[in-house]
C-alpha cells in the first residue's frame, strides 16, 4: 500500500505535537518555580469527590508479531522475514476522575485515538512490501492513580489499569479484503505509566507517560495473504500525554498563603 501526501504531512505533525509536549512541560515547570513559595494554588482540588478534564497525547505504537508454523514452510521460501515499524499517531479525550482514598483515585478517560501499524514484508531477493493499516479505536481506560505526598504545587503519580478498545474505522470493507492485512475490531491492552502533577492558580496541567501491552490477538481470523505465516498480532504502543482538570468550584477558588 503506498502513503498518501496526508499520512507524510501527519508524520511531521506528530513529531511537532511531541516535541511540542516537552517545550510546554519545560516552560509551566519554570514558571511554577517562579512563584512565590508560599502560595498554594487549588488547595483543596485533589480532595473533591470527582473532576472532570480532558487530554491529548502523541504515541508510536507498533506491531508485536508471533510467526506461525507455516512460515518455515516453502510456500515462505521468497519471505526473508515479516517486520513490524513504529508509526506515530495521535489521541484525545475526557477525563472522569473519582478520588477514593488520600492517595488513590480512580480515573475513566474514553479517548479517540488514531494509529497507524505497519508491517515489512521483505523478500530474498531485496524487495520490500510496506502494508499500513490506519485503524481508529474509541478506548476507555479505567486506571488506578496512586499520588504521592503534594509537595506545594507539585505531586508525582503511578499510572496502572485496562484499556477495552473497539475499532470506529479502518474496517475490512474499506478494500477487498484479500488487498489488505486485516485487524480484528475490539482490542484490550494492560496500561503503566507515571505522570507529573502541576497545580495552577486555575486548573490542574499533568505531563504523563504510558505503555501499552495488548493483550488480544488481533489478526483477523479470514486468512489472506498478508496474514499467513503470522499466528498473533498485538498492538503495543508508547503515549506522551498531556492533561488538564478542573472541577465544578475550581473557578471560584482562589490561592491561599499557607
Amino acid at each position: 500500500m503506498q502513503i498518501t501526501n496526508f499520512w507524510h504531512k501527519f508524520y511531521i505533525h506528530s513529531l511537532k505535537i511531541v516535541i511540542g509536549f516537552v517545550i510546554g512541560v519545560c516552560l509551566i515547570s519554570t514558571e511554577s518555580k517562579a512563584q512565590l513559595p508560599g502560595t498554594l494554588n487549588l488547595p483543596n482540588f485533589d480532595e473533591q469527590k470527582i473532576h472532570f478534564g480532558f487530554l491529548i497525547g502523541g504515541h508510536s505504537s507498533r506491531f508485536r508479531l508471533k510467526y506461525s508454523d507455516e512460515y518455515i514452510t516453502h510456500d515462505f521460501d521468497t519471505v526473508h522475514s515479516i517486520l513490524p515499524t513504529h508509526k506515530f499517531g495521535f489521541k484525545i479525550g475526557f477525563i472522569v476522575n473519582f478520588h477514593f482514598f488520600q492517595y488513590l483515585d480512580v480515573r475513566v478517560a474514553p479517548t479517540f485515538s488514531f494509529y497507524q501499524l505497519g508491517l515489512d514484508y521483505r523478500y530474498t531477493h531485496g524487495e520490500t512490501l510496506n502494508e499500513l493499516r490506519d485503524p481508529t479505536y474509541f478506548e476507555l481506560p479505567i486506571l488506578f492513580k496512586y499520588k504521592s505526598v503534594r509537595r506545594v504545587n507539585r505531586a508525582i503519580y503511578l499510572l496502572a489499569g485496562l484499556t477495552p478498545a473497539v475499532k470506529v474505522s479502518g474496517n475490512k470493507q474499506d478494500l477487498d479484503s484479500s488487498e489488505r492485512l486485516l485487524i480484528e475490531k475490539f482490542n484490550l491492552s494492560v496500561d503503566v505509566g507515571v505522570g507529573l502533577d502541576l497545580f495552577q492558580p486555575l486548573f490542574k496541567f499533568s505531563p504523563e507517560v504510558r505503555y501499552s501491552f495488548g493483550l488480544l490477538n488481533v489478526l483477523d481470523s479470514e486468512e489472506n495473504d498478508f496474514s499467513v505465516g503470522i499466528e498473533n498480532l498485538n498492538i503495543h504502543s508508547f503515549t506522551i500525554y498531556v492533561t488538564f482538570e478542573g472541577g465544578p468550584s475550581t473557578f471560584r477558588r482562589k490561592a491561599r498563603k499557607y
